[in-house]
């Protein structure tokens, strides 16, 4: 009797002239998902939306779980009382995570908190998956199709074919504002470089002889030239109990051009490469047989975002302005890389917080698209301090219940009273 893999018949076929284009059409269409994203895909869903999340990446989390970040910034306030200034994503992400050994709460000056990336990325991906938010990955832009004040469609290249997809409403959250760009909308780009990093996670360490900061900061400081490193302090995070941690100690560029992007990613774990030798020579007790399980996609601060109706400004972030149309707060340093050396650090008093505006995430000449995450509109120093993942997830959470409160209107035009009322676990 034949075996059945005899029987298999293979079909010889040709591109058609024509390639067919598929069509996807939903209430809401995300672009990017980093946290920022998957954050608007969530809530939109949550609110009886039917969404559709678009990523360049072949899969889920953007940097939040592929450039091994590893650490949730700006969730909490200051010391001594630690508020929680986000909910939302992260309320879930706590209390699914947290119980499994999958967190670890760091507290100093705030608290931040350590993920381990997998584990993160696989209940990202169930959670989408649970929601029946439609996914398209591995999708870069190729036209935004905008009429009368409204973007229409998107227009994606895939490796499967061409996709274009309709919607009501559009949320930015490419991080770089590449629906923005592409929609021929004005964007802002900073006059001289912003660092990125290229993070890596070590294994095989032994946590017990982990310098503290200021040794390893020291120790960088004073050996930076000698190793080559491009950038002259770092942090690194020990996950407790696992021998592992992640390194953030280079500092790459992050240009918007495709052939140097490319370049500025092997640069980068070029850099990485030899701050694991420095690590391995400077302190051989804690990392002398540190191997890198993982390097990170690069890593990017701030390259291009929205001109939007109103531009955070540094000093609404030091004083705390609370906008009548806030939809996100935090209290994170103002962390600026604008040199490869090193980066402007800026800290708050214990009860300081700061706010984002709707204004600062719409474009003034569409009524239905919304910025979230790190292509919202600030000066560079204010922008610094709202890109984190805290306020960026209350950015798509806003952003969803704007484009909601709009229906087929316009963002500009909704009742902020009922928008507060929604969002007031994270603005108030």
């Amino acid at each position: 009797m034949p075996h059945p893999l005899t029987e298999l018949k293979i079909n010889t076929v040709t591109r058609p002239a024509v390639p067919s284009v598929h069509e996807v059409t939903g209430d809401v269409c995300v672009l990017g998902a980093g946290v920022a994203g998957v954050s608007a895909a969530i809530e939109s869903a949550q609110l009886g939306r039917e969404v559709v999340l678009v990523d360049a990446l072949p899969v889920l989390g953007g940097q939040m779980v592929n450039s091994l970040i590893g650490l949730f910034c700006g969730v909490f306030g200051n010391a001594p009382d630690y508020r929680q200034l986000t909910h939302s994503l992260f309320d879930d992400i706590f209390a699914d995570l947290g119980p499994t050994g999958d967190l670890h709460f760091n507290r100093g000056h705030t608290i931040t908190v350590q993920y381990d990336e997998v584990r993160l990325g696989r209940w990202l991906e169930e959670k989408i998956r649970s929601l029946g938010v439609q996914v398209i990955l591995g999708a870069a832009i190729q036209s935004v199709d905008v009429r009368e004040g409204r973007v229409r469609s998107v227009v994606l290249a895939t490796r499967y074919g061409t996709v274009t997809v309709g919607a009501t409403g559009f949320v930015d959250a490419t991080g770089d504002a590449s629906l923005a760009w592409e929609a021929g909308l004005p964007c802002r780009i900073p006059e001289r470089t912003i660092y990125g990093s290229q993070q890596i996670v070590l294994e095989h360490l032994d946590e017990r002889y982990r310098p503290d900061h200021t040794e390893l900061s020291d120790r960088i400081a004073a050996k930076a030239e000698e190793y080559g490193l491009v950038r002259h302090d770092g942090l690194a995070f020990f996950f407790p109990g696992r021998n592992i941690a992640v390194m953030n100690m280079t500092h790459i560029e992050a240009p918007l051009d495709p052939v140097r992007a490319s370049q500025a990613q092997l640069e980068g774990r070029a850099q990485a490469d030899r701050v694991v030798h420095f690590l391995r020579t400077e302190f051989p007790k804690a990392f002398g047989n540190a191997r890198v399980r993982a390097y990170g996609f690069p890593g990017r601060r701030q390259t291009r975002w929205i001109a939007s109706r109103h531009q955070l400004t540094l000093d609404e972030v030091r004083t705390g302005v609370r906008f009548e149309d806030s939809v996100a707060r935090t209290a994170w340093p103002i962390e600026l890389h604008d040199r490869p050396e090193g980066y402007v650090w800026e800290m708050f008093e214990a009860d300081h917080v700061h706010y984002v505006p709707l204004r600062s995430m719409t474009p003034p000449d569409v009524h239905n698209l919304v910025a979230a995450g790190r292509c919202v509109d600030g000066d560079a120093a204010a922008l610094s301090s709202v890109r984190v993942m805290g306020p960026c997830a209350a950015m798509g959470a806003g952003a969803a219940h704007a484009l909601d409160l709009a229906g087929a209107g316009s963002v500009h035009d909704i009742d902020l009273g009922e928008l507060r009322e929604r969002l007031s676990a994270n603005v108030d």
